[in-house]
């Protein structure tokens, strides 16, 4: 069983209970210079691990672009 959430507007199916880090880690992505925003209020880093998502939150991972 699954629960589907959104990230960065596409839809991702995710184990029951998966939490903020838990989505970072299987998304492979660094949490050096990253914010995320669950259902658009910001997560602190310190709470990614606590955070849990569920069924219809929207995720969004955001990190810092180079260049000009």
């Amino acid at each position: 069983m699954s629960v589907q959430i959104s990230v960065n507007g596409k839809p991702m199916d995710v184990e029951p209970g998966i939490t903020v880090d838990d989505l970072l880690t299987l998304l492979d992505v660094k949490r050096e210079y990253t914010a995320v925003a669950v259902n658009r209020e910001v997560t602190p880093k310190s709470a990614y691990a606590t955070v849990t998502l569920s069924e219809g939150d929207k995720v969004e991972i955001v990190r810092p672009m180079g260049g000009g």
